[in-house]
């Protein structure tokens, strides 16, 4: 049975089988709590991949009772279509007194857990959809707002474009944020700028916006100024995704209005004056067919990288070097 986020409330507190996929890790923790929270119980926390290889010691612990457990919750992280007959089994053996909750990345619509979960009425299924813009703006106003901290719309702007759409990035900030407002009134923007590392990240930022505007001497000086190295890779692809994706929106309005200026100045989030050369020359470089083909390059790199982690940096590096200083948009 499929749920929505806000629906946990609905679930019966005997209810055993829980999938929770997407990509928003903030919301699937958020959920998981709000699960764990209805019963008392001894958390045992499982990766796939370790009940694979240890299955046996895994059906041990689910199958046998102990008279000091109330309960116990099963929580199975990075979980995936592999780990599909063993918890069709699960279900089948009628188990009681567990509670089993699958937290997964993202999963297609044929997806055999994914489907085993939607059709079932006593399996709940929660996709978790990454927050929008005004979803984030939200949470920050009314965190901002019961920490009695005074920030502007525009500070919470900045940053909400650092958290990609995930809500636990956001927290992290914000907890930031209130720890060094403990003893001030108000928050200027260049605090808010060295708090989120905005201006550390201000190369990888130029090195994007540069390699979207396809400026290829812009990029190599960039390149060659700066030492990236491995434990940059998350972030660089993170920037690029989080831009290539703002793009998008901007050139799907662009073709509708064909007015550059006003698709720029009717953004949301804002578009900062600083920024908004640079992005008309984006918005002329990029159709959506062409940006919705680099994001799902994008989303290809990080899986290479993830494989290739101590070659992460020279994959990326060259494909910025492809993307940006390519003539056509391919």
């Amino acid at each position: 049975m499929i749920l929505k986020t806000f629906e946990l409330s609905k679930i019966k507190n005997d209810t055993i089988f829980y999938l929770l996929y997407g990509k928003n890790e903030g919301l699937k923790s958020e959920c998981i709590n709000e699960i764990i929270n209805k019963d008392i119980g001894k958390i045992y926390n499982y990766d796939e991949k370790q009940i694979k290889d240890e299955i046996e010691t895994f059906y041990e612990n689910i199958l046998s009772g102990s008279l000091f457990e109330n309960k116990k919750i099963i929580i199975i992280n990075r979980a995936s279509d592999k780990i599909h007959e063993i918890i069709q089994d699960l279900i089948n053996r009628n188990i009681n007194n567990v509670k089993v909750i699958i937290n997964a990345g993202i999963l297609e619509t044929k997806s055999k857990i994914r489907s085993l979960f939607e059709k079932q009425k006593d399996l709940i299924c929660i996709p978790t959809y990454p927050d929008n813009s005004d979803t984030l703006s939200k949470l920050a106003t009314n965190y901002f707002r019961n920490e009695k901290i005074s920030i502007s719309q525009q500070n919470i702007n900045l940053i909400i474009e650092k958290c990609n759409g995930d809500r636990s990035y956001l927290k992290i900030e914000m907890d930031k944020i209130k720890n060094y407002a403990k003893y001030k009134k108000k928050i200027s923007s260049e605090e808010i700028l060295k708090l989120v590392n905005l201006s550390e990240n201000f190369g990888l930022s130029e090195l994007i916006d540069n390699c979207l505007a396809k400026n290829k001497n812009k990029i190599m000086n960039i390149i060659n100024e700066n030492n990236y190295n491995s434990e940059d890779s998350i972030t660089i692809l993170r920037t690029f995704l989080s831009k290539a994706k703002r793009i998008l929106k901007l050139a799907i309005e662009f073709e509708k209005n064909k007015d550059i200026n006003k698709t720029i100045n009717s953004a949301k989030p804002p578009i900062f004056w600083k920024d908004k050369d640079i992005v008309k020359i984006q918005l002329n470089k990029w159709k959506p067919d062409k940006i919705k083909k680099l994001i799902k390059n994008i989303n290809n790199i990080e899986l290479e990288t993830k494989k290739n982690y101590s070659n992460s940096i020279l994959i990326i590096t060259n494909f910025i070097l492809e993307k940006g200083c390519s003539d056509i948009n391919n």
